[in-house]
């Protein structure tokens, strides 16, 4: 009886789990924030959530496009915040918050949002809702231009 029940609790445990889109090294936000700070790299922020079918939607739809992993994974230290999850997160001020708190401070109050961020969590620019591969394509190359701007003034 008590496998029975520990095997039960395992299955609804896993199901509770936001996922970010597959085979690309995205890093719960404390830890990719503290690698962009090491690197002086843009960070990628995606707030998703369990059951969101607009995540699932653009993961299948748009982060399955070679290019755009490629190129995200290049210019960017990549975050996932799961915006419903309880997990603690120490960010590099030493501030403990919930990655739910976190999602509340960046307005992340619907999944998917995908937030363009400076190493220090200022955001750059954000996008709500399902994305197309021309829209990642498009917010890449704009951030990309915006830094070569910055970088030549």
């Amino acid at each position: 009886m008590t496998k029975i029940f520990g095997f039960m609790f395992c299955l609804v445990a896993s199901a509770a789990i936001a996922d970010p889109p597959d085979d690309y090294s995205f890093l719960p936000f404390d830890k990719a924030m503290a690698q962009a700070n090491a690197e002086t790299k843009i960070m990628f922020v995606y707030f998703g959530r369990y059951g969101c079918g607009y995540c699932d939607k653009t993961n299948k739809e748009a982060f399955s496009d070679p290019d755009v992993k490629e190129q995200y994974s290049k210019h960017y230290v990549l975050a996932y915040v799961d915006a419903e999850s309880g997990n603690r997160l120490r960010l590099p001020s030493g501030e403990r918050i919930t990655e739910r708190e976190l999602g509340t401070r960046y307005n992340a109050f619907v999944t998917p949002i995908f937030t363009f961020m400076s190493p220090g969590g200022k955001v750059i620019t954000r996008m709500v809702g399902v994305q197309r591969i021309e829209d990642l394509v498009d917010a890449h190359n704009k951030v990309q231009q915006a830094i070569k701007k910055a970088d030549s003034s």
